[in-house]
């Protein structure tokens, strides 16, 4: 059986020091490390400092307390509007970027590393069990990029113009209507003629809500 390779010293205190300025806002002294890494001496610390200085990972000024930084940007969190659920109701509207924080019924913090790089995304909560086999409850958080058009096979939200309700789904293209394919062997897929679909964005994250 092969055995999964535990992170080095050095890696250790690499992380140790990006998660404690994420957490702090200033730098762990050569002590903390020491403490948070659960090293032997402070010794070994300052070795592997001068390492990672050496290798470019972090600048360090000798005669400045809390002086280390990193060389890479910490992933900063982004605020991103909740413009509501997604379920049968008003039509979601596709958000701009002037109108996000006066349509938004809250902003919520989302980690940059789950998002999408140079791209709108706006946020939805989630009511019902439709997409539960595509890991989406009732209650998660769904991240949307606002698109109009959509590929076979995409997650998208779908506004049904005939019954001004917006849905969660799969959609495909078939040769005279669009397949609303739901996630759920439950429940069977809808139809509609193309002309009564807008797409209204496609899923690029979810935020699992916690039992």
């Amino acid at each position: 059986m092969r055995k999964t390779k535990s992170p080095s010293t050095r890696e250790c205190i690499l992380n140790y020091i990006r998660d404690f300025l994420a957490d702090k806002g200033y730098a762990p002294t050569v002590r903390d490390i020491v403490r948070g890494c659960n090293i032997s001496t402070t010794s070994v610390v300052q070795h592997h400092l001068e390492r990672l200085e050496r290798e470019g990972h972090i600048q360090r000024d000798p005669q400045v307390f809390r002086s280390i930084r990193l060389t890479e940007p910490l992933l900063s969190d982004n605020l991103v509007p909740l413009l509501g659920t997604i379920a049968a109701g008003e039509p979601i509207p596709v958000p701009a970027a002037d109108t996000w924080h006066s349509e938004a019924q809250e902003m919520l913090k989302v980690p940059a590393d789950i998002l999408p790089v140079k791209k709108s995304v706006f946020a939805l909560k989630i009511k019902g069990t439709s997409m539960i086999d595509a890991l989406i409850n009732d209650g998660d958080i769904v991240l949307m990029e606002p698109v109009t058009t959509a590929d076979n096979g995409d997650m998208v939200a779908v506004w049904i113009k005939d019954r001004q309700e917006v849905t969660l789904k799969r959609l495909y293209k078939e040769k005279s209507r669009v397949r609303l394919q739901p996630a759920n062997p439950t429940m069977e897929p809808f139809y509609e003629p193309f002309e009564n679909v807008a797409v209204q964005g496609k899923v690029v994250g979810v935020i699992r809500k916690l039992s």
